[in-house]
């Protein structure tokens, strides 16, 4: 431990003023040579005055007392940077269109058969577009047929064409899961042709009426 004196005591001790005296320091907790050293015992230890207080600590005597430095504050990790901004997902295109066999690709009267000219049309319209589809989300296929005959018989008649033309497309790859037939009879003639006079011949009101004998298609999807 430090030892602490009194003035009196201290003077006893060091004896001659001349061989050691105590100089006026700014600190006088502590007693200090002729040379301003700090005076210390034989075993090292600082000689210190009565008004020492733990606010007059100096390194060589008080080194715990003293505040040690603060570590220096860890440089701060830079801020990371910001993650770009995803790419905005590209819109896939739709991939929709229709065909029609009309006037020029007609079933037969009364038949549910596709003719060669039928079939040219449906490779050319719609086979080679599919192909061009990465996912068909419906194919829609309806029959149709003129006005000749009974509602009952030319429902079925419909029908049988539009199944005739979704064998056709199955057979050349379409998906046959997302096809869908249905027969509107004579309920739907078609728009935009010349009007069939009840008075024309037999024969030639069959022919008037051929644009009536057809298939529409209709097909939904996203492009590849």
């Amino acid at each position: 431990m430090n030892k602490t004196i009194s003035k009196a005591a201290l003077i006893a001790v060091l004896g001659c003023a001349a061989s050691v005296s105590a100089q006026p320091t700014s600190n006088e907790g502590h007693l200090y040579d002729t040379r301003g050293n700090v005076v210390m015992s034989g075993s090292g230890l600082c000689w210190k005055t009565t008004r020492w207080t733990p606010a007059m600590a100096i390194a060589e005597c008080d080194p715990d007392l003293l505040k040690k430095a603060a570590p220096a504050a860890p440089l701060a990790a830079p801020m990371p940077k910001p993650a770009p901004a995803p790419a905005p997902a590209a819109k896939s295109k739709a991939c929709d269109f229709t065909a029609t066999l009309a006037s020029d690709e007609t079933f037969g009267f009364n038949k549910a058969t596709l003719t060669a000219q039928a079939k040219a049309k449906l490779d050319k319209d719609v086979v080679a577009k599919l192909g061009s589809c990465g996912k068909v989300s419906l194919i829609l296929v309806t029959g149709h047929t003129d006005r000749l005959g009974s509602s009952q018989y030319n429902q079925k008649l419909s029908e049988k064409r539009a199944e005739a033309v979704k064998a056709y497309l199955v057979g050349k790859g379409a998906n046959a899961s997302v096809m869908e037939t249905m027969g509107a009879g004579k309920t739907q003639p078609a728009q935009g042709v010349p009007k069939c006079s009840d008075k024309l011949s037999r024969k030639k009101l069959i022919e008037c009426l051929a644009p009536n004998r057809r298939v529409s298609i209709e097909v939904k999807g996203l492009a590849k």
